[in-house]
């Protein structure tokens, strides 16, 4: 193993905070990369990673390695492509919501891996936000205003948003005609990763958007699990069309408060910002900006 090698297990391991995941990432050993550390360590005479039982983080020392490494690998990767044009390959591990990539991705991605046979994919799928770096994804898709989080984040669509509820609820505590109607409802509560707080309802009146704070019963922080609340009848609902469409069309669910839409969510992608964007990422999201250009959504 050379100098090179050594300094990209080096990058993965502080990357990943554990030498077991860098290890599957990079498809070897564990004894592989735990010797090639402690070999590079040697080498130096500094110990650059402190070990405990549940995280491995670089000392002050290998963090100052650890930027110099990653700019010298960008600068090899850089070099090499200038002489190649490089076929996307290798693993690709995305995070994206379950209902999402069901409706959206799943069913042009024969497309894709025909067009690039040498990449695979790994979906990591849930609502919870995650660190791209340390849990080792290559991109992330979400849904509503992101924070700044130091990823480049870019715009793949608006999503419709519509409001519903059942028919055994609206039985019971009546269909609303307007907001100003909603006094005595319920929520089926989609509690914020971000917040831990219920989010409120939305609603467009006149042209301004106005937020409706509504008590619920019971909460959830998935989506899927807030999806089933309303279709019990445990309270209203807010959620892009695309979701609640095929309850709407066999009943399941009822479409309340169409001339108060809530405000459309921004769809996006997040990646690192590496000076380097592997191949396998750049035409991955080429490609998902095509396939959302040409969704109904």
């Amino acid at each position: 193993m050379d100098r090179l090698d050594r300094m990209q297990l080096f990058v993965r391991v502080v990357e990943r905070s554990s030498f077991t995941a860098a290890a599957a990432d990079l498809r070897l050993a564990r004894s592989t990369v735990t010797e090639a550390i402690k070999q590079m360590e040697a080498d130096l005479c500094v110990r650059l990673l402190e070990r405990t039982t549940r995280h491995v983080r670089p000392t002050l020392d290998g963090q100052a390695f650890y930027e110099r490494c990653r700019a010298i690998l960008a600068d090899v990767d850089d070099a090499e492509n200038v002489l190649r044009n490089p076929k996307p390959r290798g693993l690709l591990r995305v995070d994206a919501n379950v209902r999402m990539t069901r409706s959206f991705i799943l069913p042009r991605l024969p497309e894709f891996l025909a067009l690039y046979p040498e990449v695979d994919i790994q979906f990591g799928q849930g609502d919870r936000l995650v660190d791209l770096v340390r849990e080792g994804m290559d991109c992330a898709i979400r849904a509503g205003e992101l924070a700044d989080s130091g990823m480049i984040v870019k715009r793949l669509t608006l999503l419709q948003e519509v409001t519903c509820a059942s028919p055994a609820y609206l039985a019971e505590h009546g269909t609303p005609q307007t907001p100003d109607n909603l006094s005595g409802h319920l929520v089926a509560g989609f509690v914020s990763s971000r917040t831990g707080a219920v989010l409120p309802l939305e609603f467009t009146v006149e042209g301004r958007v106005r937020e409706v704070q509504l008590p619920s019963r019971v909460t959830a922080n998935h989506s899927d699990t807030v999806h089933d609340l309303a279709r019990l009848g445990l309270g209203l609902i807010q959620a892009p069309l695309y979701r609640l469409q095929p309850d709407i069309e066999a009943g399941r669910l009822v479409e309340i408060l169409k001339d108060y839409p809530p405000s459309p969510t921004p769809l996006s992608v997040l990646y690192p910002q590496n000076r380097q964007m592997p191949p396998r990422l750049r035409v991955f999201l080429n490609w998902l900006s095509q396939i959302f250009s040409e969704a109904r959504v």
